[in-house]
């Protein structure tokens, strides 16, 4: 694993400094009759959305101009109240230039009663009058699949709908554009064929692509719809994890680093219109069948990881099979809940696993200074993904660690978490075995996210000078000899009874 320890101490400004420091997610509060200023224009949008997974991802490709008389730096772009909640891993950056990184994106408050809220683009640099700009918009909304019909047999198709609006939901005046929907298969039996908005067939079709427009759309009102609705096949599960707790434990001293998880998981397919057959599951399951339930779950692990443990409400699940890896191969763990997860069944587990603390963490040259890198989520691997409703991450530092300091390490590519500015960070103190000021623990929420996240890298700088480190041992052994002068002080009292 690569690090960054000569400079990585002066790229991360401190965002924790001491542990009754917090970070909250900032939501801009905007005026009732707010209305973003018409200086921009759309001159073309592309929207391909991709429907192959258990979750819409949606990425929209943006030609944005300055039609103002002044540079312009903030681009605002709009999502029903309802769906805001919903939307995971919102990103914007340079389509001609990814490798840039992510544009700033700040959050508002819902507006009025239109109930729209806004993410607000902040350029890098103003857009110059008559200037244009490729913007990449990607992210995933999630819970926005619905299976019809709700109810089946246990061995039929499940198909699933989506809703969305022919016109790309934009906050300008939009020139051109068109959607793309990539389906998971050519099976599907009901979609919705505009009138009136191009010549020709609407959509046009090819295999499991369905292309809508492209319109020309110059003189439509911003903020205007036109309902869609696609229903096609989808014999997976819809995945849905709505609580994960994940902790990260440093031990300086056992050189370890323990990782626990802890999984609150619905799958929201179709349910079961009669009630569950076991003999007509051990049968398509010999057939290897298509199903909507959940079969098994596959966790590839990092390499070096040993000592995993899966377990449930109940025990340990020995209908597992965990293939261990090598210092530089990764291990593998296959578990199978003991029930087939069906739509509307949940099921709550918990694994962990060790692996060597040299792996994931250096010293800083000449101080005292740590970074710790090691994956922000990692998580289930499945073909048809994962979306996690909300997710804890814990991150225990040794005893005395303190300015503390994290960031989150992006690639070129959509990584499918927020900004910075919509994690909510926390510092506390934990106490555990034979602490005496416990132990520091930067606490990470985050709201709506995909599986896309499993491929991001969480840094974390803190300083643990050499009193911290013989904090507790000198603590022990003056409480051993405190014990022990203690008996020898009571060994030498004169307790017998004598005559006076």
């Amino acid at each position: 694993m690569r690090f960054f320890t000569a400079t990585v101490l002066g790229l991360l400004a401190p965002s924790l400094a001491a542990a009754a420091d917090s970070t909250t997610p900032f939501r801009v509060a905007l005026p009732s009759d707010f209305q973003p200023a018409q200086v921009f224009k759309n001159t073309n949008v592309v929207r391909n959305t991709n429907l192959e997974k258990g979750y819409a991802r949606e990425t929209v490709n943006v030609v944005v101009e300055n039609i103002g008389e002044q540079p312009e730096s903030d681009y605002y772009v709009p999502f029903p109240a309802d769906l805001f909640e919903r939307v995971g891993g919102f990103e914007v950056r340079d389509r001609k230039a990814p490798n840039k990184g992510r544009f700033e994106v700040d959050v508002t408050e819902p507006v009025g009663s239109s109930e729209t809220q806004y993410f607000v683009v902040h350029f890098p640099e103003p857009l110059a009058p008559k200037s244009q700009l490729t913007l990449g918009i990607s992210y995933s909304l999630l819970s926005s699949l619905s299976p019809l019909p709700a109810t089946i047999d246990q061995n039929d198709k499940q198909y699933l709908t989506y809703r969305f609006s022919a016109y790309v939901p934009s906050a300008y005046q939009t020139v051109t554009q068109k959607t793309k929907l990539k389906f998971p298969s050519t099976d599907i039996p009901d979609y919705t064929t505009t009138e009136g908005l191009k010549s020709g067939a609407d959509p046009e079709r090819k295999g499991a692509t369905y292309t809508y427009g492209p319109y020309d759309t110059a003189k439509v009102t911003p903020g205007t719809e036109y309902p869609v609705t696609v229903r096609y096949e989808y014999t997976h599960p819809v995945i849905t994890v709505n609580l994960l707790e994940r902790d990260l434990e440093v031990s300086h001293w056992g050189g370890n680093l323990a990782t626990e998880e802890r999984y609150w998981l619905r799958n929201n397919a179709s349910q079961l219109t009669n009630q569950f057959s076991r003999v007509e599951w051990t049968f398509a399951s010999y057939q290897k069948a298509p199903t909507c339930a959940v079969r098994e779950l596959n966790y590839p692990l990092l390499p070096g990881s040993v000592d995993a443990y899966f377990v449930d409400d109940i025990g340990n699940v020995s209908t597992s099979r965990y293939r261990p890896g090598t210092a530089k191969t990764g291990a593998n763990l296959e578990f199978k809940p003991r029930y087939p997860i069906f739509g509307g069944w949940n099921y709550s587990f918990k694994l962990g696993w060790n692996n060597n603390l040299s792996a994931f963490l250096r010293k800083a040259t000449g101080g005292d200074s740590y970074v710790l890198k090691a994956p922000f989520l990692q998580g289930p691997k499945m073909a048809e993904g994962i979306q996690y409703e909300r997710v804890i991450l814990r991150v225990i530092l040794p005893e005395g660690a303190h300015n503390v300091r994290y960031e989150i390490v992006e690639g070129s590519a959509s990584n499918g978490l927020p900004g910075r500015n919509q994690i909510n960070a926390t510092l506390s103190s934990l106490k555990t075995y034979m602490d005496t000021l416990g132990r520091t623990t930067l606490t990470l929420e985050v709201n709506s996210l995909t599986d896309e996240a499993r491929d991001s890298q969480l840094l974390v700088v803190y300083d643990h000078t050499l009193t911290d480190a013989l904090r507790k041992p000198l603590t022990i052994f003056a409480g051993l000899l405190t014990v022990f002068v203690g008996i020898w002080a009571v060994g030498k009292l004169d307790v017998s009874i004598k005559k006076r």
